[in-house]
């Protein structure tokens, strides 16, 4: 099921607005800044702004935009940039325990990915995340990814089987969900779901709802279509950074710093999935949302067994969950 909205997802929420402004003098780090619309996008206009505040912690920032994520990320793979903005997903390459945050059904509100943000913002975080030469130096939320259908009359799991879903070719996740829901995955990528999904070649798409206007997706819903008011997963961007490119303790600044600026980030996404005509929003019954859970999990379960998942970052996300209804029934269980 596709996430590659996240084509949009930087610009839409304004990544650097929560990172805020100062000024300093500092060495030159060149940062990848993933922004579909390039150099006059939002993303890349905020992160001209982050550069005063890295200033004042003793870095200077030079930006460099791309329109192609996997691009970016390779280019901060072989060493081209000292750091890059990119999603959650992209950036398990490069830390797989912060990668493992946008894990299906792993956190099912934003309650949940605001207590989540704040553990990973403290100091005795700080050696998670750090992988190798990777430092994970922020953690913005972008919002919950639901399901969007071209027909309404697909309004539970039953009926997705033997739909075309698109997934991220490079995710194995996501191909794995809408395998177990007997539906057909097609591989594509952040440049072409939503074309797909807007002109009919697939049925069923996964999108939060910042790419909600800005991809159309309200041409692939047309008059019979729906979203599913139900959080598939919670998706989010990263500020990575090669560490020994930076001033010490960089890295826990920035961290810090994004925490304080949760209550923005999320009145951005609350504004965005408001902003979804009433209309198309479709509420599931309570067995197919504890079909979805079940399914969900044994999902997650299976991927961490076969590595995708890193199993710290899934028992930390269920502790989280278990702080936020203790009656839950997985909280007596000991497998994740």
């Amino acid at each position: 099921m596709s996430f590659s909205f996240l084509r949009v997802s930087l610009s839409g929420l304004g990544l650097a607005a929560l990172l805020g402004t100062s000024a300093a003098m500092a060495a030159v780090q060149k940062i990848c800044v993933y922004d579909p619309v390039g150099s006059q996008g939002e993303a890349f206009n905020m992160m001209k702004d982050f550069k005063l505040t890295a200033a004042k912690w003793g870095a200077d920032l030079e930006l460099k935009a791309y329109t192609d994520e996997r691009v970016a990320a390779e280019d901060f793979k072989a060493g081209q940039c000292d750091g890059a903005i990119i999603t959650g997903l992209r950036g398990r390459q490069f830390n797989q325990f912060t990668g493992s945050i946008d894990s299906v059904g792993a956190i099912p509100t934003y309650a949940h990915m605001r207590t989540v943000i704040q553990l990973l913002s403290s100091p005795k975080s700080a050696s998670l995340m750090v992988s190798g030469p990777y430092e994970v130096a922020g953690i913005v939320p972008l919002g919950a990814a639901y399901v969007f259908v071209n027909d309404r009359k697909i309004d539970s799991i039953e009926k997705a089987a033997g739909k075309k879903i698109a997934v991220l070719e490079w995710d194995k996740s996501q191909a794995r969900m809408v395998q177990q829901l007997g539906a057909q995955p097609v591989a594509s990528d952040i440049t072409n779901f939503a074309g797909k999904f807007n002109n009919g070649q697939v049925d069923i798409v996964v999108a939060p709802a910042v790419a909600f206007k800005p991809l159309e997706l309200y041409k692939g819903l047309g008059d019979k279509g729906a979203v599913y008011r139900f959080p598939l997963v919670q998706i989010t961007a990263n500020l990575m950074i090669r560490h020994n490119k930076f001033p010490a303790g960089f890295g826990q600044k920035c961290r810090e710093y994004i925490a304080t600026q949760l209550d923005r980030a999320f009145d951005m996404i609350k504004k965005a999935e408001a902003d979804i005509e009433p209309k198309y929003w479709l509420s599931i019954t309570e067995a197919d949302k504890a079909n979805y859970t079940k399914i969900m999990r044994e999902s997650r379960l299976q991927l961490t067994q076969e590595g995708v998942y890193d199993k710290r970052t899934m028992a930390l996300l269920k502790r989280v969950r278990c702080k936020h209804d203790p009656a839950a029934a997985e909280c007596a269980l000991k497998d994740e």
